[in-house]
């Protein structure tokens, strides 16, 4: 009988652990779900920025209009679902079309002083720094979740409750080669 109750109380602790550290997964795990969908949030805004610098644009370039349009209508939205690859093909996609305006407005001199043109821009680069700062709160939370699972005794358990390590957002390499947008 004293048995019985030994491996009662062993099988209610073992439980209550397992349970305890798949509460902590889940928080962890939320909390990498959030920060995609604050990168999905920012990523969207810049979208709306890039979309108002180009109708500046299309007076000046028709041509160019044109094809940045093709550009932004094939972007689409990040959820907290995404993955980082998602991102990186976003911010392709942002960088490629910010290269574009920029040309337009480096050959046309009277856009590129155009006070409407100045607020976009900043605009833009505001919404390009609460995205790196979104980023690194995404990395943050990822770091802890790969932290939690690597760790002994819950690794022993995180596969079988559904866990994984989750990747990193790495930098855009197009990014660090362009030009100042202002």
């Amino acid at each position: 009988m004293l048995y019985i109750i030994a491996f009662g109380v062993i099988i209610v602790i073992l439980v209550s652990w397992i349970i305890s550290v798949q509460r902590s997964f889940v928080v962890l795990d939320e909390n990498i779900n959030n920060a995609m969908s604050q990168i999905g949030v920012q990523l969207s805004s810049r979208w709306d920025a890039l979309t108002s610098l180009l109708d500046l644009t299309k007076g000046y370039a028709s041509h160019e209009y044109e094809t940045m349009t093709e550009t932004i209508k094939a972007r689409r939205s990040i959820t907290k679902d995404s993955s980082p690859g998602d991102i990186t093909k976003q911010e392709n996609i942002i960088v490629e079309a910010m290269g574009k305006i920029m040309a337009v407005a480096e050959n046309y001199p009277d856009l590129k002083a155009d006070k409407t043109y100045i607020k976009t821009m900043d605009a833009v680069n505001q919404y390009e720094n609460m995205l790196r700062t979104s980023r690194l709160i995404y990395n943050d939370s990822v770091t802890k979740l790969n932290r939690a699972i690597r760790m002994f005794p819950a690794s022993m358990i995180a596969g079988i409750i559904g866990f994984a390590k989750r990747t990193y957002l790495e930098a855009v390499d197009e990014k660090t080669n362009m030009p100042s947008m202002k």
